[in-house]
């Protein structure tokens, strides 16, 4: 891809997808550039990736023709405000936070801008995140599969109409905590009977990781899997009839609708 890329913002989530997209090798690092508050974060993404940094936000908007605003939701309109008079007309502006529409980028600019809104998870870390994304109607198709392209450098996508996106969070983006907790808990309960523990967070989370790709790769339905390994008057159909009891699922539902609240919040 010949495109230049600039990060306005370089914590976590931006060093995750810098590091896809440069292990890919689809982005030369010299066609990439990173601003950050701090001498300490440049200090370290020009450690760690060897691309161009810088603590000027309007160096990086100059610079880049796809410009990520890896900022939390209440910079955007500080940042957007600096910036707008320094990008080039053709720039595509993707932000990454919670709760912030396409609409609000168009706005803050005051002009007519290519936006994509996207939600990437911390799973990028590890090249296995899910992105939901979309766009306004002044990016040409190519241009949002370049996009795309960048994503799966770190992860899978999803594109998805922006009236959607406020629910997102609750499904993939804020969903890794809920799925740690529950390796949290089935590592206690593996501890309890006397499992190192050590060893009881790995047997958790390569269970978790295996019924994740089980539902991914055979397309089946997780009830059916679910029913798979429910022996009939055996120990697992014994567990789900307890987890049920303690209202699993309307849990996790009554979490996810306080998660997409908060988000709609955010406005």
């Amino acid at each position: 891809m010949n495109k230049k890329i600039g990060f306005i913002g370089a914590g976590k989530m931006a060093q995750a997808m810098i590091e896809g997209i440069l292990k890919s090798k689809m982005i030369p690092k010299q066609n990439m550039i990173a601003s950050a508050k701090t001498e300490t974060t440049l200090e370290k993404i020009k450690l760690n990736y060897q691309i161009l940094t810088t603590s000027d936000n309007q160096e990086a908007a100059r610079f880049a023709d796809i410009l990520i605003l890896a900022v939390k939701p209440d910079q955007h309109t500080n940042v957007i405000h600096e910036i707008r008079n320094a990008i080039h007309p053709e720039c595509t502006i993707i932000t990454i936070a919670a709760g912030i529409s396409l609409n609000d980028i168009e706005k803050e600019f005051g002009f007519n801008v290519k936006a994509v809104r996207s939600m990437p998870n911390t799973p990028s870390l590890v090249g296995e995140g899910m992105s939901a994304i979309c766009s306004n109607e002044r990016l040409t198709e190519e241009e949002v599969l370049e996009v795309e392209r960048l994503f799966h450098t770190f992860g899978k996508t999803e594109r998805l109409d922006e009236k959607l996106m406020d629910a997102v969070p609750a499904i993939s983006g804020s969903s890794p905590a809920y799925v740690y907790m529950l390796i949290e808990a089935m590592a206690d309960g593996g501890v309890k009977q006397g499992i190192p523990r050590d060893k009881a967070y790995r047997l958790a989370a390569q269970a978790v990781l295996g019924a994740a790709k089980m539902v991914l790769e055979t397309n089946r339905h997780p009830g059916e899997l679910k029913d798979n390994v429910c022996t009939p008057g055996g120990a697992t159909i014994e567990a789900v009839a307890e987890l049920e009891k303690r209202q699993f699922r309307g849990s996790v539902l009554a979490a996810m609708d306080t998660c997409t609240e908060k988000v709609k919040s955010l406005h």
